[in-house]
C-alpha cells in the first residue's frame, strides 16, 4: 500500500502551526521552572508536539492511499446436476466426477482459483462425488447466467461445462453472452433410444358435475415401427377407457381423445398411461397426470322482466356469453309468475317494480332471500316503490317525464378494472331515454357512468353500485341498451365494450363477501413434488379485527383417504404452515380453531404434480455443448479427454490481474493520530505531576 498527503491550503501555514506550538511551549515552560533544564526541555517538547499536531490538523490535510492487489485467474465447474444425467450411468458419471476433482486439484497447484457450481445455485466445496444429481429441471441459461453476474468485474477466465445438453427450462444456454470461454464436457448417450413417451396429455382446467368433458393424449414413439400401443385412461386404480395406437413409422407421434365425465364434485385426479413395450429405454415417461376441478352447475341468475323488451334480448346475449351462468328468464304474467324455489346468485329487475304495482308480488318474492340485484329501468318503472328497494339512489320525478342521455364514464370508479379509452365508445352511441328528475345517490353508492345530455354533462348517474349494503344492488337507471349493442356492432364489428362492462357490473354486484372468523387456504392451488406446501392463516374477532396467537390444528387428507394431522400457532410476524414431503395427488385439508367461544372451520383442497421433465428428453444434445463451446471461444471435451482441457487451460494460464484501489481520506479521520495526542498529554501531565506540578 502507498500513501500520500495532500494539503487543502498552502503548505507555508505548517511553518504557522510549528510556530504556535514553539510560542505555547515556551510560554507555558519558562527556564526558571522548579525542575532540571532537561526535565524542562522534555515537557516543553512534548506540549511543542501536541499544539503543533493539532493545529496541523485544523488545517484538514488529506491521505491519498493506493492499494494494489493481485487477482488470481478464476475458473468454474459448473455441473448439471440433473436427473436426465443419470441416464448416462453411474460409472460414466463416476468417471467424469473424477476427472473434474483431479483438474481441480491440478489447477490450483497451478495458483488457479477454482469453484464449483451446480443447478440451484449450489456451491461443491468438498468431494465432487457427494454431488447428488436430483435436480427436477434443467436450465443452463440461467447456471451460466448466474456465474456470468456472481463474477461480474472479477477475473473469471473459462468455465467448465460438465452437461448432456438436455435443457428443458428456459433459453438455449447458445443465445446467452458471455464474457468467459465455455468448455463444455459431453455426458450421455446421443444416440436415440428404443421408447415410448406419452408428451403431453391436455384437458380443461374446470369442468361441469355430469358434463362430458375430452381428455387429449400425445403420444410419441421411437423405433417401433409396426407395432401398436395402448393407452389407458385411469381415475382411483379404475379403469374408464382404453385405445389403441398403431406405430406405422420409426419416429411417430399421435394424439388420442378421451371423452369421460364426473359425478363427484372437487378437485379430480385422472392418469393417462401408454402401456410399456418390450425392449423400451424407460417407462418413467409413459405417464401422465391430469387434474381437474369439477365444479357443481353454474352461477344461477334470474331475470325478471315486467313484458317483452329488446332489452331483455341484449341481456340474454351478455349473460349467456359467460359459460359460469345458468339464466332463468321470466315475465310477469297477470301480478303472478312462476319463479322455481331454489337459491338465485343474482336477480335482474327489468321495469320493477313497476307503475301500475303489477308486479309487486312477484318482486316481494324473489327478493325475499336478500339476493343481489341489478334495476334495468324502462317507462313503466315504478319509481317511489324502487326509492323503497333500492340501496343505490332515489329519484324524485314527476309527470311521466323522460330524458334522452349517453352515458359517461367515471375515471374515478376503481372498483372494477375498466378500461377508459375502450369506453370513450360511449360517446357515439345512441341516447338512452331516462326517467326525468332529480337524482340521490344514497350512502356507500358509487358512480360508474354519469349522465350527459348532448354535450353537456351533469351529474345524475346513469350506472351505479352500491357493495357495501346489507343488499349488493345496482341501478342501470335507462332503457336502450339493445341500441347500444347494435351501434357498437355497427362501428367495430364486435359487442365487446358493452358486454364486458354490464358483465363486470353483474360480477362485482353477485360476488358473495367472505365473512368468516378463519381462513386458511395454501399460497397456490397447485404445488410441485418435493416442494413445500405453504398455507396462510387468517383468524378474525366479531368486529373483524385480526387475531393471533389462537393454536390451529390442520387436518390433509390425500386421495386414499388417509389423513395427516398438524399443529400449529400463528403469530403477528409469522402467519404462515408449512409441510414438507407430500408426494403427488389430490389433496383436501380441514382446519378447526376456536374463536371468540366458538369452534370455526375453514376448508379447502390443492394438488401436488409431479414433475417428468427429466423423463421427457434421455438423448443427450452433444451438439449444443459443440455450438455453445465455439461461440465462445472454448472447446469440446468428453469424460476421456478431461485431461487433454486441464493441459490447455495450464498452458494458456492467463496472468494475475492487478486491481488498484484508491482511497482519499481527511488525515484527521486516522484513530491512531487521536490515541498519539491522548498518550503525548498523558505523559507530559505525568511528568509534571511526578515533579510536584499541577
Amino acid at each position: 500500500m502507498r500513501s500520500e498527503l495532500y494539503f487543502q491550503s498552502s503548505p507555508w501555514w505548517l511553518l504557522v502551526c510549528l510556530a504556535v506550538g514553539a510560542a505555547y511551549a515556551y510560554a507555558l515552560y519558562q527556564p526558571n521552572s522548579g525542575w532540571s533544564q532537561r526535565m524542562n526541555l522534555s515537557l516543553a517538547a512534548f506540549r511543542f508536539l501536541v499544539v503543533s499536531l493539532v493545529c496541523f490538523l485544523l488545517l484538514n490535510p488529506l491521505i491519498r492511499s493506493v492499494q494494489t492487489i493481485t487477482e488470481k485467474p478464476k475458473v468454474v465447474l459448473a455441473i448439471d446436476n440433473s436427473e436426465s444425467m443419470t441416464v448416462a450411468g453411474k460409472a460414466q458419471l463416476d468417471r467424469a466426477l473424477e476427472a473434474a476433482s483431479q483438474l481441480r486439484e491440478r489447477l490450483e497447484g497451478e495458483d488457479i482459483e477454482v469453484a464449483v457450481q451446480t443447478l440451484g445455485d449450489s456451491l461443491i466445496s468438498g468431494d465432487l462425488k457427494t454431488v447428488a444429481f436430483n435436480q427436477r429441471t434443467t436450465d443452463l441459461s440461467n447456471l451460466l447466467g448466474g456465474i456470468r453476474n456472481a463474477y461480474e468485474g472479477r477475473n473469471l477466465t473459462d468455465v467448465v461445462l460438465i452437461s448432456d445438453g438436455i435443457a428443458n427450462q428456459g433459453l438455449s444456454p447458445t443465445f446467452g453472452r458471455y464474457n468467459f470461454a465455455v468448455h463444455t464436457v459431453g455426458v450421455g448417450d446421443t444416440i436415440p433410444k428404443r421408447d415410448v413417451q406419452l408428451k403431453d396429455a391436455v384437458a380443461n382446467k374446470i369442468a361441469y358435475l355430469g358434463n362430458q368433458f375430452p381428455i387429449q393424449a400425445e403420444v410419441a414413439s421411437y423405433g417401433f415401427q409396426g407395432r401398436s400401443g395402448t393407452v389407458v385412461l385411469r381415475q382411483n386404480g379404475r379403469e374408464l377407457g382404453r385405445q389403441t395406437v398403431n406405430f406405422n413409422q420409426p419416429e411417430t407421434f399421435q394424439q388420442l381423445t378421451f371423452q369421460t365425465s364426473s359425478d363427484q364434485k372437487g378437485m379430480q385426479h385422472y392418469v393417462v398411461e401408454v402401456l410399456p413395450q418390450s425392449g423400451e429405454f424407460s417407462p418413467r415417461n409413459n405417464r401422465r397426470d391430469v387434474y381437474i376441478d369439477i365444479i357443481d352447475g353454474k352461477e344461477k341468475i334470474l331475470l325478471l322482466a315486467l313484458s317483452p323488451h329488446p332489452d331483455i334480448k341484449a341481456l340474454r346475449s351478455i349473460i349467456e356469453k359467460n359459460q359460469n351462468y345458468e339464466l332463468d328468464i321470466r315475465t310477469v304474467n297477470g301480478g303472478n309468475s312462476d319463479i322455481p324455489d331454489k337459491a338465485y346468485d343474482l336477480v335482474i329487475l327489468h321495469q320493477l317494480p313497476d307503475n301500475q304495482n303489477a308486479g309487486a308480488s312477484v318482486v316481494q318474492r324473489a327478493l325475499q332471500k336478500n339476493t343481489p340485484v341489478l334495476f334495468v329501468l324502462g317507462n313503466q318503472s315504478g319509481l317511489q316503490a324502487l326509492n323503497n328497494l333500492n340501496p343505490v339512489m332515489q329519484i324524485v320525478a314527476g309527470g311521466g317525464q323522460t330524458d334522452k342521455v349517453t352515458g359517461r364514464f367515471n375515471p374515478d370508479y376503481r372498483q372494477l378494472n375498466l378500461d377508459a379509452q375502450k369506453l370513450s365508445l360511449l360517446d357515439r352511441l345512441p341516447p338512452m331515454l331516462v326517467p326525468f328528475g332529480d337524482y340521490k345517490l344514497s350512502p356507500g353508492s358509487e358512480v360508474v357512468l354519469w349522465q350527459q345530455v348532448g354535450s353537456v354533462r351533469t351529474s345524475k348517474p346513469l350506472l351505479a353500485i352500491n357493495s357495501s349494503s346489507t343488499r349488493k344492488a345496482a341501478v342501470l337507471a335507462g332503457e336502450g341498451l339493445w341500441e347500444w349493442r347494435l351501434e357498437e356492432f355497427a362501428l367495430t364489428d364486435n359487442q365487446a365494450v358493452i358486454d364486458e362492462l354490464l358483465q363486470k357490473v353483474m360480477q362485482l354486484v353477485s360476488i358473495k363477501e367472505d365473512r368468516r372468523k378463519l381462513r386458511v387456504y395454501p399460497v397456490r392451488n397447485e404445488f410441485l413434488a418435493g416442494e413445500k406446501v405453504t398455507f396462510e392463516t387468517e383468524m378474525y374477532n366479531d368486529i373483524y379485527e385480526k387475531l393471533y396467537d389462537r393454536p390451529v390444528r390442520l387436518e390433509i387428507t390425500n386421495e386414499r383417504a388417509v389423513p395427516r394431522s398438524f399443529n400449529y400457532t400463528p403469530t403477528a410476524s409469522n402467519s404462515r404452515f408449512e409441510v414438507s414431503n407430500l408426494p403427488e395427488g389430490v389433496y383436501r385439508f380441514r382446519a378447526t380453531a376456536s374463536l371468540n367461544g366458538r369452534a370455526e372451520v375453514a376448508t379447502g383442497e390443492f394438488i401436488v404434480r409431479e414433475q417428468q421433465f427429466e423423463a421427457i428428453n434421455t438423448t443427450a444434445d452433444h451438439l449444443m455443448l459443440r455450438q455453445l463451446s465455439q461461440q465462445t471461444g472454448g472447446r469440446f471435451y468428453n469424460a476421456s479427454t478431461l485431461n487433454a482441457l486441464a493441459d490447455d487451460l495450464v498452458s494458456r494460464k492467463p496472468t494475475g490481474r492487478l486491481t488498484s484501489n484508491e482511497a482519499l481520506n481527511e488525515l484527521i479521520n486516522l484513530r491512531w493520530l487521536f490515541f498519539l495526542i491522548v498518550l503525548l498529554i498523558s505523559v507530559e501531565w505525568g511528568l509534571r505531576k511526578y515533579h510536584g506540578a499541577y
